[in-house]
């Protein structure tokens, strides 16, 4: 068994993919309209699905935006670099909610940026 994919709900799909492919670098994977459930589906991720995990980007044509509510937590990305990740997101276009640097309570240097929606995205340097 493995993870599939893990799906994000979103207001604009549009919005939603041009913050995934063009500020985080992921790629497009496919996308496939739904018109008698009137909803799209769009999944984005690094790689192959059948090599990895991605995110399925679901857009109800009728729903404008969602209450995220309090229990989802973050999606986390591995990057080489969190500091000088969070400057290209930002010269992207993207939100840094969270500057890179040091876990409290650790020494695991993480960064938190945030999608259209207000989902939060947790950068993860890797460590050597």
């Amino acid at each position: 068994m493995r993870i599939l994919h893990t799906m994000l709900r979103v207001g604009d799909l549009d919005r939603s993919l041009t913050f995934y492919t063009e500020v985080l670098g992921m790629q497009l994977l496919r996308r496939q309209d739904y018109p008698g459930g009137r909803f799209t589906l769009a999944f984005v991720g690094y790689g192959p699905e059948a090599e990895g995990a991605v995110l399925e980007l679901t857009h109800n044509w009728d729903t404008a935006s969602y209450d995220l509510g309090n229990g989802f937590g973050h999606v986390a990305i591995a990057v080489a670099d969190a500091y000088a990740a969070c400057e290209q997101i930002k010269a992207r276009g993207g939100t840094v909610v969270r500057e890179a640097g040091p876990m409290k309570h650790g020494t695991t240097v993480i960064a938190f940026v945030e999608d259209p929606d207000g989902y939060k995205i947790e950068l993860i340097q890797k460590k050597d």
